[in-house]
């Protein structure tokens, strides 16, 4: 018999499109046996998926993705099997909405002055809504016109691609940091997507592969203990390298889908 597992998987709490209910019914459709909500930066999406899941054949654990800073390389790390309610992990997701709250004010004020008719109420699109994101944004050009799809909104030098919108930066915590986090809330860290890492090299070249077990190494030493190594956008070389890299440094292996429902 097969384990079907996704630990990688974003609901409307973050920058995904459904709810966590839905997403369990939709896991439990696709018969798996084991999820994790992996949102950005939130976790108020476990309790509603552990509930939907209750009395169910699948398993949740708890998730979620943080995007942190590496000798200036954006870098990915997931944690699982964490307490959502310990104190230090609330109060650090606290500090990081805050951040994400002025860079959004920053974007919103360039959009504006670019001619774009859009203000904050119009990128609360849902009940409840606390997570603001740029898909968020992008979902408002679309509803205001100025835009067909979403994906035109990320289009290389155009709208949140242009150079003055990618010049407002917001803050990153650094990787160690994150992986302190996760640990001291009882979790695991995982680097997430290795093949995304940006400034390391041609993806499957010899100087990527040379610059990631260095940074591979790092992040051991700050508690890095698996890497999503089955990826949908690895290729069948870059899956088994990953692995191989996994069991070197005896890392666990994990796959995820990075789902986001329909955007």
């Amino acid at each position: 018999m097969s384990f079907k597992t996704d630990f990688h998987i974003h609901s409307y709490y973050s920058d995904g499109t459904m709810s966590p209910n839905d997403i369990v019914k939709k896991y439990i459709k696709d018969e798996f046996d084991m999820i994790a909500i992996t949102d950005h930066e939130v976790t108020d999406g476990i309790a509603d998926a552990v509930s939907q899941a209750k009395d169910e054949n699948i398993k949740i654990i708890p998730g979620i993705e943080f995007s942190t800073d590496m000798d200036g390389k954006e870098i990915h790390i997931l944690g699982y099997y964490f307490d959502p309610d310990n104190g230090q992990l609330k109060e650090q997701l606290k500090y990081l909405a805050n951040i994400r709250k002025e860079r959004n004010d920053k974007l919103l004020k360039a959009l504006q002055s670019q001619g774009f008719d859009i203000c904050e109420r119009d990128l609360i699109q849902r009940e409840g809504q606390t997570y603001i994101g740029k898909p968020n944004f992008a979902r408002a050009l679309v509803a205001k016109g100025y835009i067909s799809n979403m994906s035109e909104a990320f289009e290389p030098g155009k709208l949140l691609e242009s150079d003055e919108i990618k010049s407002i930066k917001r803050e990153k915590i650094s990787a160690a940091k994150a992986i302190e986090i996760i640990r001291s809330a009882g979790g695991i860290a995982v680097l997430a997507h290795p093949c995304k890492i940006k400034g390391i090299g041609e993806r499957e070249s010899s100087e990527f592969k040379e610059n990631f077990e260095i940074l591979l190494k790092e992040l051991k030493k700050y508690g890095l203990k698996g890497i999503e190594c089955i990826y949908p956008k690895h290729s069948d070389n870059e899956r088994l390298w990953f692995i191989d890299m996994a069991s070197k440094y005896h890392l666990h292996i994990t796959e995820g889908s990075d789902f986001h429902g329909n955007r």
